[in-house]
């Protein structure tokens, strides 16, 4: 049994990825090939209303953070209001553009950032917010969105987990004035390598962020931006293009149907994952928090189930944040959060027989003990 079994991921889309990725090697263009504005032209349109967002397919999720936040103009002397319980990817880059990332406290039943807790952040420096889609569902975004709008603030949407998920009928990677996702291998749209999108309703915005991941540039050596080589090789693209009709017309519900059929088994016994009023999940994770998150920990081992923590160290308490003023504060549900959450085996094409066994193991863990409490 995997955590995430690619394999069983790739066997469903095998063919159309063969084929895909023999037209790269036949044209021979492995930048900027034709596979590159294929796939930003099917992803703007699966995320557009009306009409099709903007996306730009760029090297990786953390490249899709950096250039969001080189094309909104911000860096030093600069905050951004993010979460400390996600991957380091989202603080990292605010610093690497020169700004400071500000944390705040999370939901205690989403883990999602606490829109109460961003304002209460808010000073004459901050510029921006990044929630972050965390396991597969959004946060508040209407919350959200009026204190940005309140307070002239930008919002970049950090959806590398919620890619295929909702909030009331909107699609992840359309809210704020940006949204990211990662095609990292383990990601609900997973490609072969490292890989994402920024997508953005706003023509302008669109062109600086193609042009911050194009060396600063519209036209070749004609550099108005300052920016990099962030761009997504035509492989890659060729993968992702080749596996979203499969996502799109099967795994988004399958993955659904996985995450239901986890909760119905074992809500009287962990806490299961909470889907707020209007959200959809896509579980990039399935996180529970049982009694003794180690102890069950071991006891899956044992019984050669794989599992995993996410995350075991918030940001705010790691070594190179240590500077930060919020790094001296206490967030009490994200602290909590890490000591308790653990993640169990998912995939879209996880058998109903592997995943009782999986049930099997926590229920016998945890029938002793009383359900845990948030």
């Amino acid at each position: 049994m995997q955590f995430i079994d690619i394999k069983a991921i790739h066997a469903h889309s095998a063919a159309q990825i063969d084929a895909a990725v023999a037209k790269v090697f036949e044209h021979g263009r492995y930048i900027n090939g034709p596979e590159v504005y294929e796939l930003e032209a099917t992803l703007g349109e699966f995320l557009g209303d009306s009409q099709p967002l903007h996306c730009i397919a760029v090297a990786s999720g953390t490249m899709a953070l950096e250039a969001a936040l080189r094309a909104l103009g911000i860096g030093p002397g600069d905050e951004v209001i993010t979460t400390p319980f996600t991957w380091i990817s989202t603080a990292e880059t605010i610093a690497l553009v020169g700004a400071t990332p500000v944390f705040v406290d999370i939901a205690p039943d989403t883990y999602n950032i606490d829109p109460v807790e961003v304002e209460k952040a808010i000073t004459p420096k901050t510029k921006a917010i990044i929630p972050v889609d965390l396991f597969g569902q959004l946060p508040d975004y209407t919350a959200l969105e009026a204190i940005a709008e309140k307070h002239g603030l930008k919002i970049i949407e950090d959806a590398a987990q919620s890619f295929g998920a909702e909030q009331n009928g909107r699609k992840a990677g359309t809210f704020g004035n940006v949204a990211t996702t990662s095609f990292f291998p383990a990601k609900p749209l997973g490609g072969y390598g490292d890989g994402g999108a920024v997508f953005t309703a706003d023509e302008q915005l669109a062109e600086d962020l193609r042009a911050v991941t194009n060396h600063g540039c519209k036209e070749r050596e004609s550099h108005y931006i300052l920016g990099t080589n962030g761009r997504c090789d035509s492989l890659q693209a060729a993968v992702i293009q080749a596996k979203f009709a499969n996502f799109r017309d099967e795994e988004i519900a399958l993955r659904q149907q996985v995450g239901a059929r986890y909760s119905e088994a074992l809500k009287e016994y962990v806490t299961v994952p909470t889907i707020q009023p209007g959200n959809t999940h896509i579980y990039a994770q399935y996180t529970i928090r049982p009694q003794n998150r180690d102890s069950l920990g071991e006891v899956l081992k044992a019984a050669d189930i794989p599992s995993a923590v996410y995350y075991r160290k918030p940001l705010h308490q790691q070594a190179v944040f240590s500077h930060l003023p919020c790094a001296k504060k206490s967030f009490p549900n994200t602290e909590k959060a890490a000591k308790e959450v653990i993640s169990l085996p998912f995939h879209p094409y996880l058998s109903e027989s592997d995943q009782d066994r999986i049930v099997e193991a926590v229920i016998q863990k945890e029938i002793l003990s009383p359900k845990a409490k948030l």
